[in-house]
């Protein structure tokens, strides 16, 4: 765990927000019980049925969707000590493990119950619960949402996700799928469904064109599957039946605020747009320039000498995005593998805070967390008026991340919106021709 000076003042954040202010520490590095634990969120329960709002659609006039979870996201996480007073925790997503070692560990006076409080790393959470022996109650709070908490409970000794239940698959959902989100609405958006299964164990992720839900893991049970992630930023659940026909009609839930009807069917060759032709300049600009401030205050601009004769990966990002993170990473390690190559990359970070000390603390913890060694400026909010106010020479930007590739001769080369994970199939072919692009540029440059 981190270093007992670090988390004192951890701590005294936590004691100014208020909802921690009668907790009294006396042992914060011991109590909770080793080994593995089923975590449930409590999302509020609901079926979810065609084009609730305005005239139902032609073709889905008889579809509904019974939720069988009832809203309850289940994730799975490990206590591990590395001594008799030390410990940390893993997060399980699939083949993810996420390490978390800011915890704590106190006495409630309102209560007189054991507290723990568990500071979900990178994306600015927490979960907060009293605990007795193997069981855990409280809730995951996202502190940059206003008033977002979701009732949160924890088992220790059960290792299953959704269920221990074995019943038979009625076949094998392993490949790609080409399946289609709201439905049940005028704007439904089209993605990728990749799933492995072996036995009753299901994994997989969905692809869209604005990226990807990272790291799904879950179950087949006869004709249902059920597929969940919790990593601090997204809480993902994912149930279906499938049909006679072998196509698929399910639920999607994002935390608390979204809940949509999706469908799916088999289908290899399925591709989405090509995400290099999303984005573009606007007609009457031939380049992107900007000036903003880094978390120190410090004004850094495009223009500057750091910048000049070489090529610049510009980052449009957000340090509460998961998938920003993964691009975040993935462009910390090309650039480590790469150090005598004429290329920089600087980030524009829009935030959730309005709150600018607060916004630049968000970004200062990303940086650290990530180890980036890159630049990362405050852009602005994260609604998409400050983005086209901060960016007007974009055509739009779809999704976060959107990274712009500009050439060292200072044109724009390439817009990409947003990103294919390690989560996903494509991530290994992505970095090879990311850097068969940079590699081809570089070199057009020299020979200029």
């Amino acid at each position: 765990m981190k270093r007992r000076a670090q988390s004192f003042l951890t701590l005294a954040v936590v004691l100014i927000t208020g909802w921690a202010s009668c907790i009294v520490v006396e042992h914060p590095f011991t109590g909770l019980p080793p080994g593995p634990w089923r975590g449930v969120l409590e999302l509020e329960p609901r079926t979810l049925a065609t084009n609730p709002e305005g005239k139902p659609l032609p073709q889905l006039l008889n579809l509904e969707f019974e939720e069988v979870t009832q809203g309850e996201l289940p994730f799975n996480f490990e206590v591990k000590y590395t001594d008799e007073q030390h410990f940390y925790i893993e997060l399980i997503n699939g083949e993810e493990r996420i390490k978390i070692e800011d915890i704590f560990i106190g006495r409630d006076r309102s209560t007189a119950k054991d507290t723990v409080v568990i500071n979900l790393p990178v994306y600015d959470s927490y979960l907060r619960a009293i605990f007795e022996e193997d069981v855990m109650e409280g809730e995951w709070v996202v502190n940059d949402r206003d008033n977002y908490s979701i009732p949160f409970k924890a088992y220790q000794g059960q290792s299953y996700r959704f269920t221990t239940l074995r019943k038979d698959p009625v076949m094998d959902v392993s490949g790609r799928w080409e399946a289609t989100f709201e439905i049940d609405s005028d704007k439904p958006y089209k993605a990728i469904g990749e799933f492995e299964q072996q036995g009753n164990h299901l994994s997989g992720t969905f692809l869209t064109e604005t990226g990807d839900y990272r790291f799904l893991d879950g179950t087949i049970q006869k004709d249902k599957l059920y597929l969940s992630c919790f990593d601090g930023a997204h809480a993902f659940l994912f149930e279906a039946k499938i049909l006679p026909d072998s196509t698929m009609i399910g639920s999607f839930r994002s935390g608390k605020h979204y809940k949509a009807l999706w469908k799916a069917s088999a289908n290899p060759d399925f591709q989405l747009s090509d995400p290099n032709t999303l984005t573009h300049l606007r007609q009457g600009f031939e380049g992107i320039q900007f000036s903003f401030p880094n978390p120190e205050g410090k004004m850094v601009s495009l223009s500057g000498p750091q910048y000049q004769g070489k090529a610049v990966l510009v980052q449009i990002m957000g340090s509460w995005c998961p998938n920003c993170r993964d691009e975040a990473a993935f462009l910390q390690e090309y650039l480590d593998e790469h150090p005598g190559q004429p290329i920089e990359a600087i980030g524009l970070s829009f935030e959730r805070y309005q709150d600018p000390e607060k916004a630049k603390n968000a970004i200062k913890s990303f940086k650290e967390e990530l180890g980036l060694e890159y630049e990362i400026l405050l852009a602005g909010s994260s609604d998409k008026e400050a983005v086209k106010k901060a960016l007007p020479m974009l055509s739009e930007v779809l999704a976060f991340p959107t990274l712009i590739i500009i050439g060292p001769d200072g044109t724009v080369k390439r817009i990409h919106t947003g990103f294919t994970g390690p989560a996903t199939s494509e991530y290994e072919s992505f970095k090879e021709e990311f850097e068969s692009y940079i590699n081809q540029l570089l070199k057009e440059s020299e020979q200029q």
